[in-house]
This record gives C-alpha cells, sequence and structure tokens, in this order.
C-alpha cells in the first residue's frame, strides 16, 4: 500500500518526535504539579518556566504577559473578554470608546463568532463589521482608513490559514498610529509561528493567540501574548495558575511537547528556511500546472506563506479533486460541500471577490516547515499521476481515446444536473440541461471520446439566456458540436432522437417546459414499458404524464439539492415500504457479513479516475464491481428489475456509498448496505490493489 503523503498542515500536522518525547518525560518522569513546593513540583515549575522563556523569546514577548492555555480559541475568548470588559469599564467612567467591533472579512471564524458571543453577553451592542479585503486578500487599508476612528476593537491575522495571504500588519499600524486610534488590536498568529519572524513586543499588538498543533506540538496546547499596559480579565478563574491568568492545573506533557518544538525553532537546525519552503511550493506548483490544465492558484505568491497553496480547476469540483487526490493517499483539503449538493464556497475567497466557481471548487494544500524534500518529490510524482487518471478519464483535455461506452452520466454543481447521455456503437451522445461551470468539463469529455453531440437539450427556457449552452459550444470548437434546434434544442427533424438502440422522445409539459423519455426504440417511439429513464428538469412528479411513465421508470431531476440521485413515480407516491434507513456495516464487520452472504455483490461507487490514481479495492481477494455514483442510474433499473442479492457500497469516506443506499431504499431495494466510513477507516480492510507509490 502506498504510503500516505499529508498535505493538510494548515489544519494540523504529526507531533514532532522530540516533541512526543518531551511530552512521554513529563508524563512519565516530570509528572509533578508545578504548584507543590516539594522537590517532584518543583521540578515541573523548572520546565514549565524553562519552556515560557523559550516561548518569550521565539516571540519577543518583550515585557508583556505569555500564558500557556488550550489553544487559539481559548486564546481569542480571553483576549476578546478582555477589551470588551476594558470598553464597559471605559464606557461606565463616561470614557470615549469605538462603537464598532472591526474584523478582518477572512478572519477565522472563530474571531467573529468570539465577538458576537460576549458582545452580547456583556450588554455592549457594539456594532460587528467585517472589514473588506483587496483581490489579493489583503486588507483594505483605505477601508480600515475611512472606519478605524469608529474602532473599538480592531481583529485582523497574521497569515490566513485558507490562502496562507500575509497581513500588511506595518501598514495597519500605521493607520491605527496616523489616526490616533485608541482600539484595541488583535492579531491571530496561528499560522505566523514558525514562518514569520516575530517581534510582538515591539509592535502595537495588543493580543496574539497561538496553538501548538499547528506546528508540531499535540492538540490542546496553546499561548496568549498580551501586550504591557493591555488591559487583562481571565477566561478561567479559580485556583491562580499561570500567575492567576488561566487557572487550571497547568497540561504539564502539552507545554513540554510546545517546549520541544520552540526549542527546535531557536535552534535552525530542525525546520526548513524559507528559501527551502519556496522552492518546495515551486515544485508543487510546477507538477500542479503539469496536471491541471487551466489551474488558477488563489492567493498571491509573493505576499502569501511558502507552506501554502490554493487553487481551482475550471471544470472541475473541490470534491473531486480531494477525493482524488486522497485516492493517490494525498492528503489535501477542502472547504466545499459534496459537488452534487449545495456547495458552501469559502467565505475567505468569496471575500476577495473570486468568481463563483473559483470559491466553490477551491483546494487547500499545505506543509510544515518540518517537511524534506523526499515527501515533495513524492508528492509531486502523485500529482501527476492524478493528472494522467484525469486525461485518461476524459475529465481533462487529452489526446487519449479510451473505449467509449454506453452512459447515462449525472453531473452536478451547486444542486443542479446536467445529464450526459451517450453511445459507443454510434458515438453519439446528447447533453440535457447543460450548466456553464461544466461546460469545459463535457467538451473535453466529447472530444476526448470523439463522440458526435446529436442535441445539447434544456427542459424549460436556460434561466441564463442560454449562457451555458454557447459556453459548451465555444468549447467544442466545432468538435461534433450539436445542430440547430428549437427553443429547447430539439433538432427540428427528430420525432424520436436515435441514440443508438435506444430513442430519446420529448414529451412536452406546458409553459416552455418538456422532459424527456429514453429507452428501447419501438415502431414510433418509445412503448411506456420500454422507458427506462425520464429526465424532468425542475418538474414535479406531479407534473409528469404517467401515461407514459411507468411507477419504477427512473426519475432523473434537473435539480438534486437532497442528493436522492435518482427517483420513481412509485417512491415519490409513497407507495414503497418503509425501508431501515440504518443498514451501515463496519469495516470491522464487513468480511464477516461478506463470509455469512456468499451472493453480496461489493460495489465500488469512486469514479474511474481515483481508480487510476490509487489502485482499485478488493477484500480477502473478491473483487469489487466498480459503479461510479454518477453513473448510479444505469444499474438501478436492472438491480430493480432482477434478483434482490443483497449489495454492498463503499467509496472514500461512506459519504458516496451511503447516498447510493439510501436511494436503493427509496425506490425500496431492501437488501442494500454500505460500509460506514468507506476506505479512510477501513483500508485494513478495504486494501487498494498493489500499485507502485
Amino acid at each position: 500500500m502506498m504510503t500516505e503523503i499529508y498535505l493538510d498542515g494548515n489544519a494540523t500536522t504529526a507531533v514532532l518526535p522530540a516533541a512526543a518525547a518531551a511530552a512521554l518525560h513529563a508524563m512519565a518522569q516530570g509528572f509533578g504539579n508545578p504548584s507543590s513546593t516539594h522537590a517532584t513540583g518543583l521540578q515541573a515549575k523548572a520546565m514549565l518556566d524553562g519552556a515560557r522563556a523559550r516561548a518569550r523569546r521565539v516571540v519577543g514577548a518583550g515585557d508583556g504577559r505569555l500564558m500557556f492555555n488550550s489553544g487559539a480559541t481559548e486564546g481569542i475568548q480571553t483576549a476578546v473578554l478582555s477589551a470588551l470588559c476594558a470598553l464597559r469599564a471605559r464606557r461606565a467612567r463616561g470614557e470615549r470608546t469605538g462603537s464598532v467591533l472591526l474584523y478582518g472579512a477572512t478572519e477565522h471564524k472563530a474571531v467573529p463568532e468570539s465577538l458576537a458571543h460576549w458582545n452580547r453577553l456583556l450588554g455592549l451592542d457594539l456594532e460587528l463589521r467585517a472589514l473588506p479585503v483587496d483581490g489579493d486578500g489583503r486588507h483594505d487599508l483605505a477601508a480600515l482608513r475611512a472606519q478605524v476612528g469608529e474602532a473599538a476593537l480592531l481583529c485582523t491575522m497574521a497569515a490566513n490559514n485558507e490562502t496562507g495571504v500575509i497581513s500588511d500588519l506595518d501598514g495597519i499600524a500605521a493607520v491605527l498610529a496616523d489616526s490616533g486610534s485608541d482600539a484595541y488590536w488583535l492579531v491571530d498568529c496561528v499560522q505566523a509561528l514558525g514562518k514569520l519572524a516575530l517581534n510582538l513586543g515591539a509592535t502595537r499588538i495588543d493580543y496574539a493567540p497561538f496553538s501548538g498543533h499547528k506546528l508540531y506540538a499535540p492538540k490542546g496546547v496553546g499561548m496568549l501574548y498580551v501586550r504591557a499596559g493591555a488591559p487583562f480579565t481571565p477566561l478561567i478563574a479559580g485556583g491562580g495558575q499561570e500567575s492567576g491568568q488561566r487557572s487550571g492545573t497547568e497540561n504539564m506533557a502539552g507545554i513540554a511537547a510546545l517546549g520541544a518544538v520552540l526549542a527546535a525553532l531557536e535552534d535552525g537546525a530542525v525546520f526548513r528556511s524559507h528559501t527551502q519552503l519556496e522552492a518546495m511550493r515551486e515544485r508543487l506548483v510546477a507538477s500542479l500546472r503539469r496536471a491541471l490544465p487551466g489551474v488558477v492558484f488563489n492567493m498571491p505568491m509573493a505576499t502569501s506563506l511558502p507552506t501554502t497553496l490554493n487553487f481551482s480547476v475550471p471544470g472541475l469540483a473541490s470534491k473531486e479533486l480531494l477525493d482524488l487526490f486522497d485516492a493517490a493517499r494525498v492528503r489535501v483539503s477542502s472547504g466545499s460541500a459534496c459537488s452534487s449538493s449545495k456547495a458552501a464556497p469559502s467565505y475567505v475567497l468569496e471575500a476577495m471577490r473570486l468568481p463563483h466557481w473559483r470559491s466553490g471548487a477551491a483546494i487547500r494544500m499545505s506543509f510544515g516547515p518540518h517537511t524534506d524534500l523526499a515527501m515533495i518529490a513524492d508528492a509531486c510524482a502523485r500529482i501527476e499521476r492524478c493528472g494522467e487518471a484525469l486525461r485518461a478519464s476524459c475529465l481533462v483535455p487529452s489526446e487519449l481515446a479510451p473505449s467509449a461506452r454506453d452512459g447515462v452520466i449525472q453531473l452536478g454543481v451547486d444542486g443542479a444536473c446536467t445529464w450526459l447521455l451517450t453511445d459507443a456503437a454510434s458515438r453519439s451522445c446528447v447533453i440535457i440541461d447543460p450548466l456553464a461551470p461544466l461546460a469545459g468539463r463535457l467538451a473535453a469529455y466529447v472530444r476526448c471520446q470523439d463522440y458526435r453531440v446529436a442535441a445539447i437539450l434544456h427542459t424549460q427556457a436556460p434561466p441564463d439566456g442560454g449562457a451555458a449552452r454557447q459556453a459548451l459550444l465555444d468549447e467544442l470548437g466545432g468538435h461534433g458540436a450539436a445542430p440547430a434546434g428549437d427553443a429547447l434544442g430539439w433538432p427540428a427533424h427528430a420525432a424520436p432522437l436515435a441514440l443508438g438502440p435506444q430513442a430519446l422522445v420529448r414529451v412536452a409539459a406546458g409553459a416552455g417546459r418538456a422532459y424527456y423519455l429514453l429507452g428501447r426504440a419501438g415502431a414510433g417511439g418509445v412503448a411506456p414499458q420500454d422507458v427506462r429513464f425520464a429526465f424532468t428538469g425542475a418538474l414535479a412528479a406531479a407534473e409528469l404524464d404517467a401515461a407514459r411513465i411507468e411507477l419504477d421508470t427512473l426519475l432523473c431531476p434537473g435539480h438534486d439539492e437532497q442528493n436522492l440521485l435518482c427517483s420513481s413515480l412509485r417512491a415519490e407516491r409513497g407507495l414503497v415500504a418503509a425501508v431501515d434507513a440504518g443498514a451501515n456495516l463496519s469495516a470491522a464487520g464487513l468480511e464477516a457479513f461478506l463470509l455469512s452472504h456468499p451472493n453480496a455483490l461489493l460495489i465500488d461507487v469512486r469514479e474511474a479516475y481515483e481508480h487510476a490514481a490509487g489502485g482499485a479495492a478488493a477484500l480477502g481477494g473478491r473483487a469489487a464491481l466498480s459503479v461510479p455514483l454518477s453513473r448510479l442510474g444505469e444499474h438501478v433499473g436492472d438491480w430493480l428489475r432482477g434478483e434482490r442479492v443483497p449489495l454492498v457500497f463503499f467509496c472514500r469516506s461512506g459519504n458516496r456509498s451511503g447516498k447510493a443506499v439510501a436511494c436503493l431504499h427509496r425506490l425500496g431495494y431492501a437488501a442494500a448496505w454500505h460500509v460506514s466510513g468507506g476506505m479512510a477507516l477501513g483500508e485494513a480492510a478495504l486494501a487498494p490493489l498493489a500499485r507502485a507509490a
């Protein structure tokens, strides 16, 4: 099995071996309570004091406070509470305070949520206002200059966690100084530690939280710097630990581990230099550009951390890229929901006013300063293999010509669906309800397979005025472009539209709408009993002509916000017996289940490009049937009409396989299960077939 390559360092990092050893020593030998006055406690206190002294040097604390806590969220809460308590006291004394809590529009959600929480609890009724950023993700200093007079508290980041964009802290400080503002200033320094030079005591910054697990320490330990003279109110009161600043017995194992990381920062031998990290990033950039045609980077390289890349690829959803990289055991992150449901675009990229397709389809690739060249080289090789997998699957432009196959393929963006119908023998295809974000992808598939586009159809007048259709025609560039048709794209000469041995029939639904039936061609069209699929667009089941559609014909919608995938009149009318929705199998119990159900089919709903990137999967020598979720509709009808053998679905995470099972249950196929957690939790059982790393 391929080794894992972890490129999600901005989310968390592995624990540095020296840090793990320090934590273990603290638990085994240095386990004393630093508040105790006997020798064991004094030894623990010496370790605590040594770690704090080291932390003060690393961040340049000067005369400021430096306390240990549970992490950045606690630090943010403490800082916000301290500032707002001071503002309340100033207001009570009749002193001037600003009226706005100003925070960067790209801040981590912990900041605005903390502001709203304490503003409400303390009854201050201050206005929360987002400070805009420019197209490069840096704070808009002109907007800050215009609003700083109203600010009571300003919250910004040193570097953004999604994009790695480095804030112009000197520029912000200059605006504060020039305006004479007395606003308190909180700077989230979570991503800065170990990546940017820090000298906090020489700045105007009042509060700076840190989190250990972002730089090779364990989770549950962090630090908060407070400038000398800045107001301070403890978030946790009690026994008076941390000089009364943060009560509760200290997390000595975590602090010892963080101290070991800080020691590594000081010695300069463990972590890579800025120049070395930039060189690593450039190698990743070059491989991404070779692997992913049209890749766009969502951050400026010159003003971003050298350990962070944020990118989008035209025509590919972030979920698809995440699945692809995960199949190759390259761990990256995505903020978007599944491409077949309503996407959740990155609020950071939206604040930068990037196009929706970029903010909704972004991937973050990040690594830490302990990364070595061998891992980057391996990552680059796998990235390029992922590109080969996409080309082999015709998802990006390719000169390859894989064997064509008949198919009904569902593609989705933001809950809307495009359907692609293909016929291998005639090399022809039909596209129903094209979506502009999928134009490049559809065109790449058509060109790669050398299809003739028999028609580009709509189920209703397109809301974009035909822009998506035109974008698709432009991408096709005359390659197999569909003939002109009526307002919905139906060819003027066609009654039924031939698609190999099948025929596509249009059914008018009134008000300029239609739906399409696909089935075995017969005299004069397609008989109701021969209809396999009905492409319904936005039509409700009640609007369909039941005389033309049997109860079990698959309904293929134009919108699928609920991830139903497909339906039937029987299901829509509630004629299907209820099925237990909890048909989950643990990875550990999968082998036993298959042994007790020897006729069960093991079904892999991952896409073909995932297999190409990381290998197909098997269990105990039993190969799985490949049924990509995008092609589930091709098989559902056969399963419903055939013997009800047990079907066991799996995928990378259990998400897609769960949707497949829910779909089958809704259609009345009770003998369907899925592997909860998928390959992510069951790699020992669902082992990918051997493939060289």
